[in-house]
């Protein structure tokens, strides 16, 4: 299992998480996704077929900006 931790400095509450974490796990191979509110950051752990560019995907088409990792 592949796990990462993505900052995404545009998370400040308990809606922000909830949006990121309900599009990531919905990703096939995402194992788990947990948003960290003070630390502004998402943490996934995850196999194929699920890959970095679609969990960055999944989180900014929830309008989120994920900068260059």
């Amino acid at each position: 299992m592949t796990e990462t931790t993505l900052s995404v400095p545009e998370i400040h509450c308990d809606h922000c998480k909830m949006s990121i974490e309900g599009a990531v796990n919905a990703l096939d191979g995402v194992a788990s996704a947990e948003v960290n509110v003070k630390d502004a950051t998402v943490s996934v752990g995850f196999d194929a077929p699920a890959s970095i560019e679609g969990i960055i995907g999944a989180i900014e088409d929830q309008g989120y900006d994920v900068p260059s990792q």
